[in-house]
């Protein structure tokens, strides 16, 4: 049995056994992207590991080797002296689970890495991670992969940095490139949300050599998936390097509008892009808002990082969360959230954060939930009994209402209105129409839904 296979253009295995960030990359080496040299240990292993309670016979005699192909490579010596070779470990299921398990960077010794497979390993079953997959539906057997790469340092000097992008707007589905950067930090912490993010596009200015590969990667990627996609990346010194790529696996009116718009550039047919929208999504694309009038209470501003409207109680803690969830609706209100929050984002109908940018940690489980989230309210103080914001205090079980499109947290329950269907929705509907040769139905779900049952069918 082999445990370790090599991220490389040469690579070709499936998805359940080297996860989906180590297939990701592999679409990036054979992409012609730049790509930190590394290997994986493979869903296998970690099932073995899981199985037996310890690393499975002949991976650490996998691992020296596997460590000295990666000296080879980058000519430096793991635990040298001098410039060592250092590396990260990271999580890489077959089903992505942001922030839900372990990583490690900066990895100072060989005797270490071992150790650090066994802690990505464990990982899987920490209770956050089971509480993901729970709400997910991912099968608890699955296992994770270990991703090994040369380290490369978003914090070496002023021309380094990192960030999340994606190739179009994820609450619109807009073809502009949205995320976010961090100048001189590593990658945990555009994710993390403990320090302030910058929004992508400056990033032209400041290191436009950077920006321009950015943009050709992301075309790149898109020309693969045939569809919208998100990439992690980090430049050391002014040198871009990609960590991660995957569909941009868009929701609501975003992924209408992203369907409809790659019928218009001829990279789908209208058939394909009717079977990329799940009906589910129909339930959400009329975005709710609150009506702007001059009655409503703003008590804070930040930035929409997942569209819809929730209104509930505040709630400044997981567990009061957890506890207050049970008597009706409750919003996490939170200086920024982590993988060690699940069950407080689980329960709650909303998501708030001082800190923190749209792909921080909290913006990317909201949308993977479903769940109108505000973000980077940066006056937004928050203890365990009470929020602060705009000169006022309001106690937790204060009842307010967010808009996860303007980013409003207002006081109270004001008046909420529903968008009208847009002109990318009515199209993606027409197909339908034609496909089914239903033009009675009226409930938008059911009509894209017998569209996709007839197209099966004639697959089949």
């Amino acid at each position: 049995m082999r445990w370790i296979r090599p991220l490389s253009a040469r690579t070709d295995e499936p998805v359940e056994l080297v996860g989906g960030k180590a297939h990701g990359l592999t679409v990036l080496h054979r992409l012609g992207l730049p790509v930190p040299a590394g290997f994986v240990v493979t869903t296998e292993a970690c099932r073995a590991f899981r199985r037996d309670g310890r690393l499975p016979d002949g991976l650490g005699h996998e691992l020296a080797t596997a460590v000295a192909d990666l000296e080879a490579a980058t000519g430096r010596e793991f635990g040298g002296a001098q410039d060592p070779l250092t590396v990260s470990v990271r999580s890489g299921a077959a089903v992505s689970m942001p922030g839900m398990m372990c990583t490690i960077l900066n990895l100072d010794a060989a005797r270490r890495l071992e150790r650090a497979v066994a802690a990505v390993f464990s990982s899987w079953d920490t209770p956050r991670a089971r509480t993901y997959r729970e709400l997910h539906d991912i099968p608890h057997d699955l296992g994770t992969a270990a991703i090994v790469q040369a380290m490369v340092f978003g914090n070496r000097d002023d021309h380094s940095g990192t960030g999340v992008a994606f190739s179009r707007d994820p609450n619109t589905g807009a073809n502009v490139p949205f995320g976010d950067v961090l100048f001189g930090h590593q990658g945990d912490a555009v994710v993390s949300g403990g320090t302030p993010t910058r929004p992508l596009r400056e990033l032209a200015d400041r290191e436009p050599g950077v920006w321009t590969g950015l943009l050709d990667a992301l075309s790149r990627a898109e020309g693969h998936y045939r569809d919208a996609c998100y990439v992690e990346f980090t430049f050391q010194s002014g040198e871009l390097w990609l960590l991660q790529v995957r569909p941009g696996r868009f929701v609501g009116a975003a992924a209408v509008r992203v369907a409809t718009d790659l019928v218009d550039e001829r990279v789908l047919g209208r058939n394909e892009a009717l079977l990329r929208v799940s009906p589910h999504h129909l339930r959400h694309v009329r975005t709710p808002r609150i009506a702007m009038t001059e009655e409503v209470d703003i008590l804070a501003r930040g930035l929409g990082a997942c569209p819809g409207v929730a209104a509930g109680r505040v709630a400044t803690t997981v567990d009061s969360a957890v506890r207050m969830a049970a008597e009706g609706p409750v919003v996490l209100v939170r200086p920024e959230t982590s993988p060690q929050d699940m069950s407080g984002l689980a329960a709650a109908t909303g998501i708030v954060t001082a800190r923190g940018g749209p792909a921080s940690h909290a913006a990317v489980v909201a949308r993977a939930m479903g769940k109108p989230a505000v973000v980077g309210i940066g006056d937004l103080d928050v203890d365990t009994t009470s929020v602060r914001a705009d000169g006022r205090t309001i106690g937790e079980g204060t009842m307010v209402t967010i808009d996860g499109t303007s980013g409003d947290v207002a006081l109270g329950r004001p008046r909420v209105v529903t968008s009208a269907a847009d002109a990318h929705l009515h199209r993606l509907l027409e197909w339908a129409d034609e496909v089914s040769g239903n033009h009675t139905e009226r409930d938008e779900a059911r009509r894209l839904s017998a569209a996709q049952a007839v197209l099966r069918r004639d697959q089949r």
